[in-house]
């Protein structure tokens, strides 16, 4: 018994999340205890880093470069796995919790996401692709580091809100916490959180999957039949 680690007990304000066509985001609650051996709780309070990562998907960058006045696809790189979202939000920041080398075990922290090049990519190559990668979608919000967004009460109870944007892609997402005391990680737990669409939206979504030329063909009629009435429209106004 003295050699016995805490026990997490997480849980999440919502296990499914529905895309609508009014859907413009959501604020997802990741809250949970802490069970200590003989209830007993350490001198020093422990810390919580949470991480919600996801779909994972091959992903392919490229890099564009001004040659002669143009824009062009100068080179590009493949990334075999690259999850679609990234949030991680800590107690304190990543850097006073672990040192890097645990951080990079456990992908906590943007700098710590492991990509996957795919194969043949120089090492220097990945890198410099990796980081223009985390930078896009950091400015595009699918990518984020909250480094005092988990609360802890009474060295037991913790939570942290992490927000949804609305252009997430449907699939599994996989919320990881992780308690570390004095630069380890005592225990970890995970929940599954499922987002897909529902409504007109899943419907289209599965004939678009389903049925693709009939989709195409559909997407095409309704084109043209809407360029003719705005023309229609046009004319008897003028």
């Amino acid at each position: 018994m003295a050699q016995a680690k805490p026990v997490l007990v997480p849980d999440v304000s919502a296990r499914r999340i529905e895309i609508r066509y009014s859907f413009s985001g959501a604020q997802l609650l990741l809250f949970g205890a802490i069970l200590y051996p003989r209830g007993r709780l350490p001198e020093r309070a422990p810390d919580i880093a949470v991480v919600l990562r996801g779909p994972v998907q091959p992903i392919l960058i490229r890099e564009k470069q001004k040659i002669a006045g143009i824009w062009m696809n100068a080179d590009s790189a493949r990334f075999r796995s690259a999850p679609a979202f990234y949030a991680v939000a800590s107690s304190r920041p990543i850097s006073q919790l672990v040192d890097e080398r645990t951080a990079a075990i456990y992908e906590i922290g943007l700098q710590n996401l492991q990509l996957s090049p795919g194969s043949g990519a120089l090492p220097e190559k990945a890198r410099h692709f990796e980081a223009g990668l985390i930078d896009l979608r950091k400015r595009n919000g699918v990518y984020y580091e909250s480094p005092r967004g988990v609360e802890i009460s009474e060295g037991v109870l913790y939570r942290a809100r992490i927000s949804i944007p609305s252009q997430v892609p449907v699939g599994t997402y996989t919320a990881e916490t992780f308690l570390i005391q004095d630069g380890r990680v005592l225990a970890v737990a995970t929940r599954d959180i499922y987002i897909g669409k529902s409504g007109f939206e899943r419907w289209v979504s599965l004939v678009a999957r389903r049925h693709e030329f009939l989709y195409g063909l559909a997407a095409v009629v309704m084109s043209l039949f809407l360029g003719w009435a705005a023309a229609m429209v046009f004319r008897r106004r003028f």
